[in-house]
């Protein structure tokens, strides 16, 4: 294969669909640069033989030229003299040296139009190179952002199956059963609370009974417009009477403190 042939296969080779079939895209858009990068070189140093090539032959032509302007003078100078012949083999000296020029001339315009050539053809893959170069640095950085992007969706993935996640969740179960607890001994201590402060208005209203009866007690045979009277009785039954409501007043106490 020959250098342009080269040269355009890895122009023209599309970096994209390198890139989709190889296992590693960094190292296959860096072997294509680097296989721009010698064709560059070898591009350069066939430019370079080319010019120097042109020189060589531009400096053969011009003395070829000289030459044959030189023998065209001798020939004029013979023929001056009356010297014929020497003027004739002066002409053929000089048609030698101009056919010479002559193809050296078409031989410098073919090298001036390969030389311009390879010029175009070098600025266009210095081009080239340049532009791969950016697109390889855009591509390195797209398939690290999306190496990034793989290994991030990754992570979140593995973190709804991970121990640590699990972990998390079990915590949180606890604190919730923790806060339950809570919220039940509260409303275990109000409930607690209103039945301690029924049972006090429960032995209050026992308390009020038993003080209207203990007053009811000391007043005696006393009446009161506001009490019915008692039936009058011998002072021989009073203290049987009194022997009985004691014995009431004991039964009461014990039914209070059974409460």
């Amino acid at each position: 294969m020959g250098l342009f042939d080269r040269i355009s296969r890895v122009v023209k080779s599309n970096l994209n669909d390198l890139v989709s079939k190889a296992e590693d895209p960094e190292k296959i858009l860096e072997q294509a640069l680097l296989e721009m990068q010698e064709d560059l070189i070898q591009l350069r140093q066939g430019v370079a033989q080319a010019i120097a090539a042109q020189k060589r032959t531009e400096q053969q032509y011009k003395q070829n030229q000289s030459e044959s302007e030189r023998w065209d003078r001798n020939a004029r100078l013979a023929l001056q003299k009356g010297d014929e012949n020497l003027a004739r083999q002066a002409l053929e000296r000089k048609k030698n040296y101009l056919e010479t020029a002559n193809t050296l001339k078409a031989t410098l315009d073919q090298q001036v139009t390969q030389i311009d050539t390879l010029k175009r053809n070098l600025i266009a893959l210095e081009s080239k190179i340049s532009e791969a170069k950016t697109k390889k640095d855009m591509l390195k950085a797209r398939s690290s952002a999306a190496k990034a992007q793989e290994q991030l969706q990754g992570t979140v993935g593995r973190l709804g199956t991970s121990s640590a996640m699990a972990a998390f969740e079990r915590m949180e179960e606890k604190v919730m059963m923790q806060e339950a607890r809570a919220q039940a001994v509260g409303e275990l201590a109000g409930n607690d609370l209103e039945s301690q402060f029924a049972a006090l208005e429960a032995g209050s209203d026992v308390d009020d009974e038993l003080a209207a009866l203990k007053a009811q007690m000391s007043l005696g045979p006393a009446t009161s417009s506001n009490q019915p009277s008692l039936p009058e009785a011998s002072e021989q039954s009073t203290p049987a009477k009194n022997q009985v409501v004691d014995a009431e007043l004991e039964d009461l106490k014990k039914q209070l403190d059974q409460l």
